[in-house]
């Protein structure tokens, strides 16, 4: 799922016989209606920064327009989780509890429905009162895993942790004692860093959660031309006595000199 820059969230109903809108809409709804489509963006990782979006309402039911979304990666995630009904499990919690509450509006009001959708409305969900989004049971497992990213951020007065961007573009939060902080003699922060981690690990998604940091690994990504240099140079010494090694391997593997 290629990410966009535009959602437009709406929600429509019928109050005292007049089509809710941007004239005409309860002080209550618009306020709760606010709130949830502020929470459904950042999500419990907050991977969206409220100041930097923009907002326009729009004409017909009352309509949220939200602009600079290209870099909110959980949440296209979770927008393509949400085209199956046994998604709620899957996606970030604070949206799953935004999906929640809607659906609990729609049974309770039968002209409730909401809406998110790009322009095409070719991504995203929609709720009214049949919708029935819900939770499956999910395995999780303990897991050691190797976290190869940029550090931006690190450190915490209460809670220590290490924030690390994925080679996806999703950041991560590790958890990490002070302990452990304090001991490490590089600077860590906006740099490339290989993590060493316990977690639990979705056995359906691999989705990780509760990640502890173990320690940082040396890693040493970039290419070495003169360690390549030497390498050839002991390989070309190493085969200097064979003077077929494509016919010498066939004859290990049993074939025919």
């Amino acid at each position: 799922m290629n990410p966009i820059n535009e959602l437009r969230f709406a929600v429509s109903d019928r109050i005292n016989d007049v089509e809710v809108g941007p004239k005409h809409v309860p002080l209550a709804l618009l306020g709760e209606f606010q709130k949830d489509v502020g929470e459904f963006l950042k999500g419990a990782g907050r991977d969206i920064d409220p100041a930097q979006v923009l907002v326009s309402v729009e004409d017909g039911s009352l309509a949220l327009v939200v602009t600079g979304l290209l870099a909110a990666v959980s949440l296209w995630g979770d927008l393509e989780h949400l085209k199956s009904p046994d998604s709620l499990s899957l996606i970030d919690v604070k949206r799953a509890s935004v999906v929640e509450r809607w659906q609990v509006a729609a049974r309770q009001n039968p002209n409730r429905n909401y809406l998110v959708a790009d322009r095409t409305a070719q991504v995203g969900f929609s709720i009214n009162s049949s919708t029935d989004y819900r939770r499956v049971e999910q395995a999780w497992v303990h897991v050691e895993k190797y976290l190869h990213g940029k550090v931006v951020d690190l450190g915490g007065k209460t809670k220590a942790n290490v924030h690390l961007e994925l080679e996806t573009g999703e950041t991560v939060t590790v958890a990490a004692s002070h302990d452990l902080l304090a001991k490490e003699e590089h600077n860590r922060l906006y740099r490339p860093a290989l993590l060493h981690v316990t977690a639990e690990e979705n056995l359906l998604t691999g989705a990780l959660r509760n990640l502890r940091l173990l320690a940082f690994e040396a890693h040493q990504p970039s290419y070495d031309e003169d360690e390549f240099k030497r390498m050839v140079e002991r390989g070309t010494q190493a085969w200097a006595d064979v003077a077929d090694s494509a016919a010498w391997v066939e004859t290990l593997r049993g074939g025919k000199a």
